[in-house]
């Protein structure tokens, strides 16, 4: 059966996911009059549900609507329960990666988005990221939330394809070589 683990995320020129204070709102700040959402949802339809850390998860929550039409699982030790209002969009896995994974896959889902900058190291760091879109946002932060961090050797990924959005914003595809 194929299974992927994907990523799709937007970083600064200078790698960061969010600024010092842990904010976003700086990846919607350019122009973009026709709402271009640069590959998002084509790549959704990629995937058959997400992996999220709780820090992703709670901020996720915190926004005015709920984004996803998928299933998110939201990897945590410390959370007890998802909170009542999001309970059919979302459920808690625990353990190591590769037991979550198996639980995930057992409940049919296959294709998977991880998303938050720990959940994505800690999926790089067990070479667990089959697939991963980054787009730049031609900003430098000097500082914040880091999309990567260490790793206990060299990873090689190919870049497979790249898209230029709103004349200023590059999108990388890159697919790990085994």
């Amino acid at each position: 059966m194929n299974q992927k683990n994907k990523v799709f995320i937007a970083t600064s020129l200078d790698g960061y996911i969010a600024d010092r204070n842990g904010e976003i709102d700086w990846l919607l700040s350019l122009p973009n009059p026709d709402n271009d959402d640069m590959g998002y949802k084509e790549f959704i339809s990629s995937v058959d549900a997400l992996v999220m850390g709780r820090n992703t998860f709670e901020v996720v929550c915190g926004f005015d609507e709920w984004y996803y039409q998928k299933h998110v699982f939201v990897l945590s030790s410390s959370m007890t329960e998802i909170p009542e209002k999001f309970t059919d969009k979302a459920s808690l896995v625990k353990g190591s990666l590769k037991d979550v994974l198996k639980e995930i896959h057992g409940k049919g889902f296959h294709n998977l988005y991880i998303d938050g900058g720990k959940t994505i190291q800690s999926f790089l760091k067990e070479d667990l990221i089959d697939e991963m879109i980054i787009t730049l946002i031609p900003y430098l932060l000097g500082g914040g939330i880091p999309l990567f961090g260490d790793l206990p050797e060299i990873m090689k990924f190919e870049c497979t394809d790249t898209k230029i959005f709103l004349n200023s914003v590059v999108q990388n595809r890159f697919v790990r070589k085994r």
